[in-house]
């Protein structure tokens, strides 16, 4: 599943030592682009934290995620972990290139020969 959004917060990194080794882990709360904006936090494991350091609040991002339930003592709790992370779409604005400053020269406005004009006038 894909969450598309705008980065709101980044959440302290937390590490440990486990059976399994060291870990670490961050969340990120995502605020989604729809008519109801809602705020998703997602949780980063290991390296993929590493890769939200280059990554700045406010800046427009695309997570890949796996959710999932678990049920502990009769409670269940949902985790949404990301597993890719890409730079998002930003809305409102343009994806090309900035166009070129304008010049005091006139446009060569004369017909080229490569170009059919096919209207009727």
């Amino acid at each position: 599943m894909d969450i598309q959004g705008k980065l709101v917060m980044l959440l302290p990194l937390q590490s440990g030592t486990s059976a399994k080794g060291e870990w670490k882990k961050q969340d990120a709360i995502l605020e989604t682009a729809e008519q109801y904006p809602k705020k998703v936090c997602i949780s980063f494991w290991g390296d993929k934290a590493d890769e939200l350091k280059i990554v700045k609040e406010g800046s427009m991002l695309k997570v890949h995620v796996n959710i999932e339930s678990r049920e502990f003592n009769g409670k269940w709790y949902t985790d949404v972990r990301a597993w890719k992370l890409e730079p998002g779409d930003s809305a409102g604005q343009s994806q090309t290139p900035i166009d070129k400053p304008f010049s005091d020269e006139p446009a060569d406005l004369s017909p080229s020969n490569d170009v059919v004009d096919d209207l009727p006038f």
